[in-house]
């Protein structure tokens, strides 16, 4: 039986780990739970699950809670908390699902001391995947995909070798906007952004996903797990969600990995790996499946892509910069304080300011802070001019 933790188990991501969890009882006993803030359904799933320890990323959360069934919880506060967390002995597999670069130390701190890792947070491999990988192999701890498109590629490499690779192609739905007139970019409300026609994700990746800036993110991360240079991975629209990568070999043979949009797939197959087992999820019926088409993206309609593999190509802390401001972008969109189109010209403009410095920890966290903070000078100068947010 595998002991898990899982850090941000109130998130899409991670309730549909606790699903997963849900349906194989005799497989998995969940040990810890930490969120971001929601206490309150953070002791629900106390309770349901069983767990003995929690965390909330909040420094001034209580240090002990009782849960609705009345049992008295200690409570692991801030990222300090959450490393104490990762290294209890009770742990075995760490699942990383925490919003943001907040979930970069936890990562390190969980391969440092030999706790398998089922990754879902884009941002630890975009910030800190030097770090991370390097660490990764000197402890010989293995760190595994939950993403779909990185779950798949992993599914269709079968453990070949970087050198055997001739591509990776990852698909994107091309997301709510993929036949709208590019002029009508900036009408576009919160709402219709939030609108993704196969997945049902939280608010910041579902633009992210309206954007294209999640693909970008995944093409580097990609580089991290799979070791491979930037020009053999490849980006195709897919509008049908069905087909999550697939993987070019030197001889020309192409595999596929192909499954319903369904996120509990590659959750459960990252926590049993390399077991699979029939929990009764949602199975592809090719019958139904009317066609599956590809196309290449327009770069002018998604700059957030453009971005992306600009970032990679310049390395160092530039993929940090990418994220931190788009973190922040996407923020004042969703709060209706800039238009959608300012994403990606806040994040262009914010590198364009930014000299890349080696990927260090400390150059990670100070670049990571430095975005953010320029961004929102962008928003208040954009405020103070002429015409405001028009």
């Amino acid at each position: 039986m595998k002991r898990l933790l899982i850090l941000g188990s109130t998130g899409s991501i991670g309730q549909q780990t606790l699903d997963v969890v849900r349906r194989l009882p005799e497989r998995f006993q969940v040990v810890g739970l930490a969120a971001h803030n929601n206490l309150a359904l953070l002791l629900e799933q106390a309770d349901a699950f069983g767990a003995t320890m929690l965390g909330l990323l909040r420094e001034d959360a209580p240090e002990l809670v009782v849960t609705p069934q009345g049992k008295r919880l200690p409570v692991y506060r801030g990222v300090k908390g959450l490393c104490e967390m990762v290294c209890k002995p009770e742990v075995d597999l760490v699942v990383v699902a925490l919003a943001g670069m907040i979930a970069l130390l936890p990562t390190l701190t969980a391969l440092e001391h030999g706790k398998t890792v089922a990754l879902s947070t884009k941002e630890v491999l975009v910030g800190g995947g030097a770090i991370v990988m390097e660490t990764a192999r000197r402890t010989g701890t293995p760190l595994i995909p939950i993403d779909s498109e990185h779950s798949g590629a992993w599914q269709a490499m079968r453990g070949a070798e970087p050198h055997q690779i001739a591509r990776l192609i990852l698909t994107a739905s091309g997301g709510p906007f993929l036949k709208r007139p590019l002029e009508t970019f900036d009408q576009i409300t919160v709402q219709e952004a939030l609108q993704h026609p196969n997945w049902n994700m939280g608010a910041k990746i579902t633009v992210d996903s309206a954007t294209m800036m999640n693909k970008g993110l995944e093409v580097i991360e990609a580089q991290w797990l799979f070791d491979l240079p930037l020009e053999k991975i490849e980006v195709l629209i897919h509008p049908q969600s069905i087909v999550h990568a697939l993987v070019e070999f030197v001889d020309g043979s192409v595999i596929a990995q192909l499954s319903v949009p369904d996120m509990r797939l590659p959750i459960q197959y990252a926590l049993l790996y390399p077991e699979r087992v029939d929990t009764e999820l949602p199975r592809l019926d090719l019958r139904k499946v009317s066609q599956l088409t590809f196309e290449a993206p327009e770069m002018e309609r998604f700059p957030c892509l453009r971005l992306a593999y600009e970032a990679a190509r310049i390395g160092g802390t530039m993929p940090t910069v990418l994220n931190a401001a788009n973190e922040v972008a996407v923020h004042l969109f969703l709060k209706e304080q800039i238009p959608f189109t300012a994403i990606a010209s806040f994040v262009e403009q914010t590198m364009q300011a930014h000299t890349p410095q080696q990927p260090t920890l400390e150059t990670i966290l100070e670049a990571d802070q430095w975005a953010r903070a320029y961004v929102l000078t962008l928003a208040e100068r954009r405020v103070a001019a002429p015409g405001g947010l028009a």
